[in-house]
């Protein structure tokens, strides 16, 4: 059997040994031109995935590959500046162990975001999309193998994958601070290339409303040892198929950069909730 769990330990412990303070109690996982979001992090700690042990290491172009610990909106804070994909040969389980060691280091809350091509016709790139549930069409499952029941049950329920109260907390912090907040179903696919028109199509059929390449290997474990997930797709590109133009990480990229400001004031409309949470 192999030794995750306490390759997770080693790993959460060398954080810690980097990065001492108060633990985290919210972990974000930061997409495709995201990660900026952590550079303001108050009294923050950097730590490079490449100095701890186990960590995969990421390949592609706005993913910094490094953990962020602070504060921010009140919130004690530990963030992913990028993530790793199957795509580039990692295996689910790997993909997923950052946000496992998240989680150990004490994150009762996973926000996970990303990059997203929209299937909704009516979304122009821009739009931000609360994910109420995901498919999987990842062909591997980070929960594949052998269990640890240290780490969480064989057979975990994934009904409110995405937790409802905390999607009812995001549509109040949208609301209150005037920015629009779509909500559907977000379909995750291997790539790396983008999805073909017929592809798009049968997504569609299926019920998505976003598609991308990452997100439900974290959900899944974080959902597994015991935390609640929030996920917010980004839209950065109509899906094949819906529109006449190539599709470009460029256009993924310069699009996350174009409402940064805006999702980040999202994000810390969310936080602030989480930190001193409004009467219902």
């Amino acid at each position: 059997m192999t030794k995750l769990y306490e390759q997770v330990q080693e790993a959460a412990a060398a954080v810690r040994a980097r990065a001492p303070g108060a633990a985290p109690t919210v972990g974000l996982v930061l997409g495709s031109g995201l990660g900026a979001y952590a550079d303001g992090f108050a009294h923050a700690a950097r730590v490079e995935y490449a100095d701890l042990p186990h960590f995969p290491r990421s390949s592609v172009p706005g993913h910094h590959g490094r953990l962020v610990v602070g504060e921010r909106a009140g919130v004690r804070c530990i963030a992913m500046q990028g993530r790793v994909h199957l795509y580039e040969g990692h295996s689910a389980a790997t993909v997923a162990f950052p946000a496992r060691v998240l989680i150990a280091l004490g994150a009762k809350v996973l926000l996970v975001t990303n990059a997203a091509g929209g299937l909704q016709p009516g979304w122009p790139p821009g739009t931000l999309m609360l994910i109420r549930d995901h498919i999987d069409m990842l062909r591997d499952h980070a929960l594949r193998g052998e269990n640890d029941e240290r780490l969480g049950p064989r057979f975990p329920d994934m009904t409110h994958a995405y937790a409802p109260e905390l999607r009812a907390l995001a549509k109040q912090a949208a609301a209150a601070t005037g920015i629009r907040l779509e909500e559907g179903v977000y379909v995750a696919m291997p790539g790396p290339t983008y999805e073909t028109p017929a592809e798009v199509r049968m997504l569609r059929t299926l019920g998505a409303d976003a598609t991308g390449m990452s997100t439900v290997p974290e959900v899944v474990v974080a959902r597994h040892m015991g935390a609640r997930v929030l996920g917010i797709s980004c839209i950065t590109n109509h899906a094949a198929g819906t529109s006449d133009a190539p599709l470009t990480h460029d256009e993924v990229t310069e699009t996350a950069a174009r409402v940064r400001t805006t999702f980040e004031a999202l994000l810390d409309a969310i936080l602030a909730r989480l930190a001193h949470p409004l009467p219902a």
